[in-house]
């Protein structure tokens, strides 16, 4: 056998090898692993806590979690690397096309309420703003904050990705469905990181990030966020979803039913979520 043929074989043998050992691939759906996939809204606290309470209330089962938009959740159902999508929006008619193609059906279920807060620097001395202001704030149309009585400081937007349902929800919620100003700052960091770090930062975040060091919360029109259905109602509140394979596993099924009660409910209160609207 030649040096070379030899050396090939070398690698061939490597690359099987971290192939086939666990530790060194994505976990894939099964019996004993839940893969979830999609949206930062929810996988980043509200997802994993109602998974540590599933297993802590005896599921013997392990979690793989990735928050990487909305938009990952329907790929990855698509391509059934899983079974479960997390997402803050409806489903496109482009994505159900998708999921048709793939010969996947999925189960739409709304799991909690999320409420989008306008986050400012904890310096900006603005306390409030009205919806007109909002829009014209993250549309570019305000380019400093000297305009609204504040001091001489750039408006400096932070956003999520792009491919985040937030993303979408929040033009359509508070921007009649315009495009973000120019003046974003580029999403290298979590919004609520780069608004304490800019002076003239502001960033729309889910309530459940209301609480960050650096940043405040202000009302808008009137209303603080943090009671769902309140009246006047809080302007920018939305549904958050789970989109379910109809081939989920037994034990993927009763951790969605875990969701639904009282523990379930309570750990979605202490995260910063609002119960789902009742169907009548």
């Amino acid at each position: 056998m030649s040096r070379n043929s030899l050396r090939w074989m070398c690698i061939l043998a490597s690359l099987w090898c971290l192939a086939a050992h666990p530790s060194m691939r994505a976990q894939q759906p099964s019996d004993k692993v839940i893969v979830i996939r999609g949206s930062d809204t929810l996988g980043a606290k509200l997802i994993p806590q109602w998974a540590e309470g599933f297993r802590k209330a005896g599921a013997k089962v392990s979690f793989d979690i990735a928050a990487e938009g909305s938009t990952t959740a329907f790929t990855n159902l698509a391509d059934k690397t899983c079974r479960i999508g997390m997402s803050s929006r409806r489903v496109t008619p482009e994505e159900t096309e998708m999921l048709k193609k793939a010969g996947v059906q999925v189960q739409e279920i709304e799991v909690a309420r999320d409420q989008i807060v306008i986050a400012l620097n904890a310096e900006n001395p603005i306390s409030a703003l009205s919806k007109e202001q909002v829009e014209k704030l993250f549309t570019g149309d305000i380019l400093n904050w000297s305009e609204l009585g504040g001091d001489d400081v750039p408006v400096r937007i932070a956003t999520r990705n792009s491919s985040s349902g937030a993303y979408k929800d929040f033009k359509v919620l508070a921007m009649n469905g315009r495009d973000y100003g120019a003046n974003r700052i580029l999403d290298t960091d979590p919004p609520s990181l780069q608004v304490a770090g800019q002076r003239g930062g502001i960033a729309y975040l889910g309530f459940a990030y209301a609480k960050a060091k650096g940043i405040k919360v202000v009302p808008i029109d009137g209303v603080q966020p943090g009671r769902a259905g309140g009246a006047p109602p809080y302007p920018y509140e939305r549904a958050a979803y789970l989109y379910v394979s109809l081939e989920a596993t037994p034990i993927e099924r009763e951790f969605l039913e875990f969701i639904k009660t009282p523990l379930g409910n309570k750990i979605s209160e202490v995260v910063g979520f609002f119960p789902p609207v009742t169907k009548k």
